[in-house]
């Protein structure tokens, strides 16, 4: 398989507060990969970075721009961003962080290996990815995290949380975004489990993740918190309805079910 072959590309950029860092990352994207679309949601920052994304799509046909009213969750702007991009035509969609710690010099991993993949998540705990400037504490509960998503999902991927991936058009479209209701970081979890139900590939490759220097990180403890929350409720649902579908008389149900 050729790059050509994958058709139009879309990375979908979420933003809030990023004004310091998204001409540089868009740059970066850019020069990176020349062809790639970007497409940043903005959810009404109040420190300009919804000027700044206008002005770079001014000056870029390949930079394109949706505000939107309100923090409203990060799962919210991808799926917002998404449906966008699928209206428009385009045949792979991906997303990243606009701080910086997902690289763009490393998309080509991803884009590469979607060659018989739906899904491939750019992962930091399969061999040959890292992690840098993270304190081991925060290393930990995400290490943690995705172990016990494991465990109570039983989903096969070693970083389900990432947020550094591309889609081909028709696992979104197969996967149903309109009966998403994850908005916060649970979101990365939630359609990584709808692509391996709906009997789709997932494919994991190594990426360096660099923590943000510059501007403040959205994740903390009440947020991790939260998702961990999220993940234990929908997880002892889904693992319910794996005992009732098992049971003699038991209805093949349970797709495609709201987060």
């Amino acid at each position: 398989m050729t790059r050509s072959d994958l058709g139009r590309v879309l990375m979908v950029v979420p933003t809030y507060d990023e004004a310091d860092n998204l001409a540089w990352i868009i740059g970066r994207l850019r020069a990176a990969e020349p062809d790639v679309h970007v497409l940043v949601v903005d959810d009404a920052s109040p420190d300009g970075t919804g000027a700044i994304a206008d002005r770079l799509a001014a000056e870029d046909d390949h930079v394109h721009v949706l505000h939107r009213e309100g923090k409203a969750g990060l799962g919210a702007a991808y799926v917002h961003g998404f449906t966008h991009a699928l209206a428009a035509g385009y045949d792979v969609i991906g997303e990243m962080d606009a701080d910086g710690s997902h690289q763009p010099e490393e998309l080509h991993r991803l884009l590469d290996a979607l060659d018989g993949a739906d899904l491939v998540i750019g992962s930091r705990y399969v061999p040959g990815g890292s992690v840098v400037n993270w304190p081991w504490r925060r290393e930990a509960l995400s290490r943690g995290g995705n172990l016990y998503v494991r465990l109570l999902l039983g989903v096969p991927v070693r970083d389900a949380t990432a947020g550094f991936r591309v889609f081909r058009r028709t696992a979104l479209e197969k996967i149903d975004l309109a009966t998403v209701r994850s908005t916060g970081y649970v979101f990365q979890t939630d359609l990584v489990a709808r692509t391996l139900r709906a009997g789709l590939t997932v494919r994991e490759v190594p990426i360096e993740f660099i923590e943000r220097v510059r501007g403040d990180s959205k994740m903390s403890g009440s947020v991790a918190a939260e998702s961990l929350r999220r993940i234990t409720a929908w997880g002892l649902r889904e693992r319910a309805q794996q005992v009732r579908r098992a049971l003699p008389g038991g209805r093949n149900g349970g797709r495609g079910g709201s987060r």
